[in-house]
């Protein structure tokens, strides 16, 4: 078995494994599972010594949180856990809520179903849907008072825009930033605009969707991707030509990832016991340079390509109409 990496969370001190696990998949975000798979899928990352988790109400609409809380009954003091505030259904008009009233309760409603006292992160869901100047103002000060009563330990914020994390951590001393999606085979501008701000900063940088939200998989991208198709079907190319070296693509792209110096820990998803395998086993081995080089190469063409999310004035620029 490979053995698990360790970094520290910026400057809070924590020592989270490298690959960390997203728990979105217990909530049935991707289609069904098998809930008991699920929790042994915990339990087998813990004993593969992956200890952070990663979760949120939005997943599955509470079912995620619910699921992985008991999954951790026992459990709770080998895991460094965090989840989110803020972002509670699908609807894109009616489904955030930054307000201080609601994420005080969302917390208290967390630890209730996460079977906890505290979380060790709470971050702010996608602020990227929020107006700025409440996240900063409102929605941070919040959390700030439930740290002070030991609900929390640290805050973080979260988006896949990066000039709005970037403005928000100059403006605060929030302790860890997730983005997804913006650090990985196919776009790597996370480096551009967030990495340095994080590491003179000392926050703890956290790095989601290495795979591109499934771009860079064997089955390619759902359809609900919002990329555009271009970028799809350069996955679907790239997988291909691993395929006839003897790699798989997610291999390579996990490989990639975690070779990055800055992050401290990476989130995929997972739900069953071969998914931890898969992950780990990237765990330590640096990609085939020269197979590495020739993949670059080929998708440079459509590299760093990004999409629309959010409010209008939290795009970054550059970023184009998702893929509907």
């Amino acid at each position: 078995m490979t053995d698990m990496i360790y970094k520290t969370l910026g400057r809070t001190g924590l020592q989270v494994s490298i690959v960390g696990f997203g728990a979105s998949p217990l909530g049935a975000e991707f289609g069904s599972i098998d809930p008991a798979e699920g929790a042994r899928a915990v339990h087998y990352a813990i004993e593969r010594g992956i200890n952070y988790f990663d979760v949120a109400p939005y997943y599955g609409r509470t079912l995620a949180e619910t699921r992985l809380g008991e999954a951790l009954v026992g459990y709770r003091d080998k895991v460094i856990l965090a989840t989110k505030v803020a972002r509670y259904d699908l609807d894109m008009e009616t489904g955030f809520d930054f307000s201080a009233k609601r994420v005080t309760e969302s917390v208290n409603e967390s630890l209730t179903r996460l079977k906890t006292d505290y979380v060790d992160v709470i971050q702010i869901h996608d602020i990227e849907f929020g107006h700025i100047e409440q996240v900063i103002n409102e929605t941070i000060p919040a959390l700030l008072r439930l740290k002070e009563q030991g609900k929390v330990r640290f805050v973080g914020i979260t988006a896949y825009p990066l000039y709005v994390l970037k403005t928000v951590a100059e403006a605060t001393d929030i302790d860890t930033i997730l983005t997804y999606c913006r650090y990985n085979l196919m776009d790597t501008t996370m480096d551009d605009i967030l990495t340095p701000l994080a590491r003179a900063k000392s926050i703890g940088l956290i790095n989601g969707s290495p795979l591109h939200m499934r771009v860079l998989t064997e089955k390619g991208a759902p359809d609900w991707h919002p990329a555009p198709r271009n970028v799809v079907e350069m996955g679907l190319k790239i997988a291909a030509y691993c395929r006839v070296r003897g790699v798989d693509i997610a291999d390579l792209a996990m490989q990639f990832v975690l070779q990055h110096l800055d992050v401290a820990t990476t989130l995929v998803g997972m739900s069953k016991v071969r998914h931890v395998d898969m992950n780990v086993k990237s765990v330590g081995v640096a990609p085939d340079p020269e197979l590495l080089a020739e993949v670059l190469a080929m998708i440079e063409p459509v590299a760093n390509v990004i999409w629309k999310s959010g409010r209008p004035e939290n795009d970054d620029p550059g970023a184009v109409e998702p893929r509907s």
